[in-house]
Parts: C-alpha cells; sequence; structure tokens
C-alpha cells in the first residue's frame, strides 16, 4: 500500500483544493457497506488528515466533512439493505465472503440500537451494520438519530489524531516537545496494553492492574508536571493558533458539559435513577466513582497548588491541576461506559469504554483551547478518573461480577441524563454562566 498511498498525498499536496473533496469521499467509502471493507480506508484517512493539518484544510472544517461522507455512507448501506432485503446476499464480493454479512446480523440481532453505536468503531462491522439495520427494516428516523450520533463520533476519533499530528509536525514547537510527548504517548500505550491484555485474557486481576496502572501513571504526572513544560507550550501553542469566533460558541456549550453544577446534577440523577431502580451495587459503584474523583481532585488540586495559564485576558486566580471538568467528565461517562458493559463480551465491554472517552475528551479539549488548563492538567484529571472508576469497579465487584443493567432502566437513564447534560449546558452558553474555575 505504501507507494498509492504516497502517490495519493503527494497529489493532494500538489493539489490542495481537492483535500476536502477527498476527505469527504474516503469517509464516505470508510462506511460503505462492503467497499469499507476492502479499501484500507482508515490509513488513508490519517494520512488525508495529517495532510489536512499542515496548513491546508482548518479542523472544523476537515472534521464536518469526515461527518458528513461517514453519514452519506451510512444512508447509502442503509437505503441498499431496504431495497434488496435478503437479496443482497447476491451482491458481489458478499456471494464470495457472507461471512461478511452474517456476523453483522448477528451483532444487530443480538445488541439492536447499540450495534449501531459501537459497531461504528469496529472495522469489519463499520460498513456493514447499516445496511443490515436497511435489511431488517429499522424504522428511518431511529436509524437517522443514532447515524448521526455515531457519525459525529467516528469523525472525531478518526479524523482529529490525523489532523492533530499534521498541525503538530508543522508548527515550530519547543525543541523539547516530541521527547516529552513521547513518554506520555508511551505512558498511555502501557496504560491500554494493559487493560486490553489483562481484559481479554480474564484475568481476575484484571480491574486492579488497570487501578495500579493508573496510580502509578498519575503520581508520574503530579511528580513530572515541571518536566513537561515543552509538551504542555507546544499543545497549548498547537491549540490556541487554531481558534476562531466561529467555533467559540460550540467549544463553549462543549465544556459547559463538564461544570460542575451540569455534572453534579447528571450524577445525582444517575444515583438517584439506580436507587429507584433497586440497583444497589451499580449505585454503589457510581458513587463512589464519581464522588471519589471529585474528593481526590480537590484535595490534589489545593496539594500541588499549580497556577493556570496566562491565556485569559483575566487569568483565573483559582489552582489548575488536575483539572475538574476532565476528571469530572471521565468519571461520568467512564461509570456509564463501564455499566454498559456490563454481561457483554471482552471486545464490546472495551468499545463502550472507547465511546465514553469521546464526549469526555472533547470536555478536555475545550479546557485546553479556552486558556483555563494545561494539557497536563486535563491528562492529570483523566488518570484520576480513570483510578477512581477501576478501583471502585474492583471493589464492587471483590466477590461476583457486576450484572448488566436491565433494559428498562436504561430507557430511563439516558433520556434523563442526556436532557441534563445538555439543557445545562445551552442555558448556560444562553446565559453566560460558564464557570471557567472548575
Amino acid at each position: 500500500m505504501g507507494p498509492w498511498l504516497d502517490s495519493i498525498t503527494a497529489w493532494l499536496s500538489a493539489n490542495p483544493s481537492w483535500l476536502g473533496a477527498a476527505v469527504f469521499l474516503v469517509s464516505f467509502v470508510e462506511c460503505l457497506a462492503i467497499a469499507g471493507i476492502i479499501v484500507p480506508g482508515t490509513v488513508l484517512l490519517f494520512a488525508i488528515a495529517a495532510l489536512a493539518g499542515s496548513g491546508i484544510l482548518p479542523l472544523g472544517e476537515a472534521l464536518l466533512l469526515g461527518f458528513l461522507g461517514g453519514l452519506l455512507g451510512d444512508f447509502v448501506s442503509y437505503f441498499l439493505g431496504r431495497r434488496f432485503h435478503q437479496n443482497i446476499r447476491r451482491l458481489p464480493g458478499l456471494r464470495q465472503h457472507p461471512e461478511w454479512i452474517a456476523g453483522a446480523e448477528t451483532y444487530f440481532q443480538r445488541y439492536g440500537i447499540a450495534s449501531l453505536l459501537v459497531g461504528r468503531f469496529i472495522g469489519p462491522l463499520r460498513p456493514m451494520l447499516p445496511m443490515v439495520a436497511g435489511m431488517f427494516d429499522m424504522p428511518l428516523v431511529r436509524f437517522a438519530a443514532v447515524s448521526v450520533v455515531a457519525a459525529a463520533g467516528w469523525s472525531v476519533a478518526y479524523i482529529l489524531p490525523g489532523w492533530a499530528t499534521g498541525a503538530a509536525i508543522r508548527l515550530p514547537l519547543p525543541e523539547g516537545f516530541w521527547p516529552e510527548a513521547a513518554v506520555v504517548g508511551a505512558g498511555l500505550a502501557v496504560l491500554l496494553g494493559v487493560a486490553i491484555q489483562s481484559s481479554v485474557r480474564a484475568k481476575p486481576y484484571a480491574t486492579w492492574l488497570i487501578a495500579l496502572t493508573c496510580l502509578i501513571l498519575l503520581i508520574g504526572v503530579f511528580l513530572g508536571w515541571p518536566y513537561l513544560a515543552h509538551l504542555d507550550q507546544g499543545v497549548m501553542t498547537l491549540v490556541q493558533e487554531h481558534r476562531s469566533e466561529a467555533a467559540e460558541n460550540f467549544v463553549v456549550l462543549v465544556t459547559g458539559l463538564g461544570d460542575f453544577k451540569t455534572q453534579f446534577c447528571a450524577a445525582a440523577l444517575l444515583l438517584i435513577v439506580l436507587v429507584i431502580t433497586r440497583q444497589w451495587r451499580h449505585a454503589v459503584f457510581a458513587c463512589s466513582t464519581t464522588l471519589g474523583s471529585a474528593i481526590i481532585n480537590q484535595c490534589m488540586k489545593h496539594t500541588f497548588a499549580r497556577a493556570r495559564p496566562e491565556v485569559l485576558a483575566e487569568p483565573l486566580s483559582s489552582y489548575s491541576m488536575p483539572s475538574g471538568h476532565a476528571s469530572a467528565s471521565f468519571a461520568l461517562f467512564m461509570t456509564l461506559a463501564v455499566l454498559a458493559g456490563r454481561g457483554q463480551p471482552v471486545r464490546l465491554r472495551l468499545t463502550w469504554l472507547v465511546l465514553g472517552v469521546i464526549p469526555a475528551a472533547s470536555i478536555c479539549v475545550s479546557r485546553v483551547y479556552l486558556g483555563v488548563h494545561w494539557p497536563t492538567d486535563v491528562l492529570a484529571g483523566m488518570l484520576l478518573a480513570f483510578f477512581a472508576c477501576a478501583t471502585s469497579l474492583a471493589f464492587v465487584e471483590n466477590k461476583q461480577p457486576l450484572p448488566a443493567l436491565p433494559l428498562r432502566v436504561w430507557w430511563l437513564l439516558l433520556p434523563v441524563i442526556f436532557a441534563v447534560l445538555v439543557g445545562f449546558a445551552a442555558h448556560s452558553l444562553t446565559h453566560g454562566l460558564i464557570r471557567y474555575e472548575y
């Protein structure tokens, strides 16, 4: 694939006006039934996104084009399924590889709507599930609603890393940026490897091992943040360079999702629903994760007393590390992701965790974008929430695994939390009540 990829990127470098069309087209093909399995779109999309980040295409445009391309791929696949139903198996490619559609059918029949959200991040399933949803006559309105949410998360997860890589290579970053970034990246890679390997191998001590790894990395960040100054300055420069008035309101809305009042009400409603439905062990896990993260966060803020960045016209006087928005949002979304994955295969549990990371990470990026936290602040907040979540889960599952939540609880829980998050964030944006200091 090397020469072919090089020729495409070379042509796009010489013809940058076509780069936006390339992001849209590759995203479309990556999410299109059958074609998404055959074409190595993930690698190609990363390369094109990196090229876009080199100064050719703004991040907002790249994310929007990726979102629209992926969404179009979903809808074309869906209508193919609705049009041909079971005759779809006669199409070229599926006749020779019936397992492509068989796996997606099994997955869809088992998990329903959730399969469209989670399967979006599982390569072989991503292009096939919308077509299977059409084959089984899923209502268009329901499919469209789920597909919009899934495509938005997919666009961020698949385009942002490549775009950020291209932008980082282009900018004159501090000399020590890349070595420090490599150290942080290696630490996160170790955490990811420990989580995946211990979970896949079903080790009885897997959750404790993950908690211990998070604790070691968290201590490392707290002791080592003075030595990560080049990383902080470099990432801050990268993010601040792309500030724009057009994106300001959206970023403020995102950061409002992590505001203290918003997160407190969402966590409180989560606990109330779990208690009302008598899910006692789930309630203990959720309470210990969210409350534990908040208590530890405030203790650490005053222990290390780190000053905030001087980006705002009037810099905030409160302490910076760890970010309260980061720890609260990761604690809430990781709690929901863990509860969603109970009673499901390891692969699906890990995918739910990835889905939980996306909104929490978006809130973290908004904090750096607004200049109220250093990158290592949000990194510490994330690791703190991971540690609290893993420790709480290990205690709750000490004697027996946590069972899956009944579906009736989810139908009550999700609309309530979604309404609270969006309602408070929108109200804060409208009335200018965003509290940057959390």
